[in-house]
């Protein structure tokens, strides 16, 4: 019996919430142009004009797409200006989105990627508007896509620098091992840009076992594996979904507790 060949699979995740209709405009689009395309609504309430947000969540995600997948990522403070927007072959998935930084992580993390300028008119809307390339350059793109062109159909191939922002790393001091909240969710819960792998190599370097977690004038005894480990109102550090470093107050919210946010030191000492 011959396979089915898989829908083609269509993600979104951008800073428009859901509260106007530009994100089922954006959908209808995609399907006018390929019916079979399935959607995933990865998120759209990025903070408004949050490209390091919006990066960030990108990488939680795109690992866990099949191959194939067409990213659209539209947050997109330059909408109208002279950004170019990018489509971006890399890790067996495609990615359209502008040219802000957004796609850090995915550039970042790739052994090789391919990128191409979004140039080519017949791919587009026929009227595209200055505030809403979402909708006129980007869906339209990833339609066709996901439809069957070529990456290379939509324009000509960038061989210069994309741009990218600084990503933020855990670094070593005197006084131990120091991590930044690189994202708060909506739990609360202060996500830092420190990996199990990184902590693990810490701890042999400088000869430690336990730990203790500083955030502002609190103190974290040791990591728990899960939420659970600690009574309800209680402080815990412990590794995420994403693979990092969380700080969280069970039933609760650790950002409001503790009055930080994104940018935040978390500072890991040893202890014997």
């Amino acid at each position: 019996m011959a396979s089915q060949r898989r829908a083609p699979l269509i993600t979104l995740l951008s800073d428009l919430g859901t509260a106007d209709t530009y994100v089922g405009v954006m959908k209808a689009v995609i399907l006018g142009i390929c019916p079979e395309a399935q959607i995933v609504d990865l998120c759209h309430d990025v903070p408004p004009q949050d490209v390091q947000q919006a990066a960030f969540l990108l990488d939680t995600a795109w690992g866990y797409c099949p191959e194939g997948t067409v990213h659209v990522i539209i947050v997109d403070p330059g909408v109208g200006s002279e950004r170019r927007v990018l489509a971006v072959e890399a890790h067996g998935q495609r990615f359209v989105a502008p040219d802000n930084g957004v796609l850090t992580y995915i550039l970042s993390s790739a052994r090789d990627y391919r990128a191409f300028c979004v140039e080519r008119g017949e791919y587009l809307l026929p009227q595209v508007s200055q505030t809403f390339h979402g909708r006129d350059v980007m869906a339209p793109v990833a339609a066709r896509l996901a439809g069957g062109i070529r990456t290379d159909a939509v324009g000509a191939q960038i061989t210069g620098p994309l741009e990218r922002f600084p990503i933020s790393q855990p670094v070593v001091d005197q006084a131990g091992l120091v991590a930044h909240v690189v994202h708060v969710d909506r739990f609360g819960n202060l996500v830092t840009d420190l990996s199990e792998e990184d902590l693990r190599t810490w701890k042999q370097e400088v000869g430690v076992g336990e730990v203790v977690i500083r955030v502002g004038d609190s103190g974290i005894e040791g990591i728990r594996a899960a939420y659970a480990g600690v009574n309800p109102g209680d402080f815990l550090a412990l590794f995420g979904s994403s693979g990092r470093l969380e700080i969280a107050l069970n039933l609760g919210s650790a950002a409001a507790c503790l009055g930080v946010g994104v940018g935040a030191i978390v500072m890991i000492e040893g202890r014997g």
